[in-house]
């Protein structure tokens, strides 16, 4: 049984998680995220701790971003939308039971701190992830590689910040995220 409470967005993302492993949720109900369901959060996270586990499309990053912002010092749960989607739905109850204990396994501590990140926003130029013409693409890989999901280039640095990832750490996926790419285009010439 997983000590923390895993904020879904609705019954089926909850019958998924009770698929993979043995844990309570609660359901946002949605985008809409209501009052009393952010009071249930809370408490929660006072009495067990919570661990947001969305859906990895719009709708699903805009739910984290209203809970962790209400929610200080949340866990949060990233699944790769490849890992999600079944037939052009993209949502939690898509993914195998494999795919959800892995990022259950894999989860996030958000800091409360107001320290700067160590990953600066010129690294997050020089590595491709803003201005850049494969900036998203970039952005999805690498958050893929350091386990904070995709985000636009601001929330990317804001994640890289209230995750505390180093600048090595930062390094490490992104020559990782190079090799893979060398790797690509050489099966793909070949």
């Amino acid at each position: 049984m997983l000590k923390e409470i895993v904020v879904v967005e609705g019954k089926d993302d909850t019958a998924a998680i009770k698929r993979a492993v043995e844990a309570d949720t609660i359901e946002t109900g949605g985008s809409a995220v209501g009052e009393e369901v952010l009071r249930r959060i809370e408490l929660a996270a006072v009495r067990r701790g919570v661990i947001i586990f969305t859906d990895p499309d719009h709708a699903g990053e805009r739910i984290r971003r209203i809970v962790a912002a209400r929610v200080p010092g949340c866990k949060h749960a990233f699944l790769p939308q490849e890992e999600a989607t079944y037939k052009g739905d993209i949502g939690i109850e898509n993914a195998a039971p494999e795919a959800i204990r892995r990022a259950l396994a894999s989860v996030r501590t958000e800091t409360v701190s107001e320290d700067e990140s160590e990953v600066s926003w010129d690294d997050m130029m020089a590595a491709g992830l803003i201005v850049h013409p494969d900036a998203a693409a970039r952005r999805l890989a690498l958050g893929k590689l350091l386990g904070i999901g995709y985000a636009n280039g601001k929330q990317f640095h804001k994640r890289c910040k209230v995750f505390r990832i180093s600048k090595e750490e930062f390094g490490q996926a992104l020559i990782a995220m190079e090799a893979g790419k060398e790797r690509e285009e050489a099966n793909h010439d070949g």
